[in-house]
């Protein structure tokens, strides 16, 4: 997979909330400790799906502006005091719920690993390691398809080789059967074609073009835990970048 450096991966959708709250942040629209609007006020406001919003808050937590807590809402913390405009695919794909209604599980299992992913995770091709794979949905249409790969000795004693849906991620997951914490993501994204496997789950004409991003996740003593594969329809989500002109 090529490297693309100073690439912003920024899917319009979500990527227009994520920057609308955060001004809305900075400007004290929303002040310290208050209550976000619901999901369901975010869908109808910004026209888009739920699991776009919910991707959206998601980033938002991870960056430190709001904190989430289960069954109550969104809470404003802040503005961070260092901040990025990256929508972090790769640790969102890792963090986020398997919820059914917004994603299907294809595969997961034990599996030889090669090429990139190989070289991701540190293992001889033809290493077995723990894959798990799932498509996300947009309104009930394919959005993006992730792929977690996980080492042997993390994924021994987890759900993660299980078929079943993981509603509190697995990051979470990991965390408390593991007690493995992700301190660094390293990611690497390009454009590319899609290949046949990705093509039959997006449902994609042959020749359309794709983003794929690549990362691994690593604890703090820079062991992988795991490498998260995103792929994204071309013809859905775009490049944006932006850096000083001198």
């Amino acid at each position: 997979m090529d490297n693309v450096s100073n690439l912003e991966f920024a899917p319009p959708k979500y990527a227009q909330i994520v920057r609308a709250i955060q001004e809305r942040i900075e400007d004290g629209t929303y002040p310290l400790g208050e209550m976000l609007p619901s999901e369901s006020r975010m869908v109808r406001e910004f026209g888009a799906g739920r699991s776009t919003v919910v991707r959206a808050l998601q980033i938002l937590s991870m960056q430190g502006w709001i904190e989430r807590e289960h069954g109550r809402g969104s809470f404003v913390r802040g503005v961070p005091q260092q901040t990025s405009e990256r929508s972090h695919a790769g640790a969102s794909a890792f963090d986020a719920s398997e919820n059914s209604a917004r994603s299907r599980i294809l595969s997961a299992g034990r599996v030889p690993v090669a090429g990139a992913v190989a070289e991701a995770i540190g293992v001889p091709e033809g290493s077995p390691a723990v894959m798990r794979r799932r498509l996300v949905l947009d309104e009930g249409e394919p959005s993006e398809l992730v792929t977690l790969w996980f080492p042997v000795d993390v994924a021994e004693g987890t759900d993660l080789a299980d078929d079943q849906p993981i509603s509190i991620g697995a990051r979470e997951h990991v965390q408390m059967v593991k007690q493995l914490r992700p301190s660094t993501v390293v990611e690497r994204l390009c454009a590319r074609l899609a290949n046949g496997t990705e093509r039959e789950a997006l449902g994609l004409d042959e020749g359309t073009p794709v983003l794929g991003i690549t990362a691994r996740i690593l604890d703090a003593s820079g062991d992988v835990i795991a490498v998260a594969e995103v792929v994204l329809p071309g013809d859905l989500h775009e490049l944006e970048d932006s850096y000083p002109a001198v």
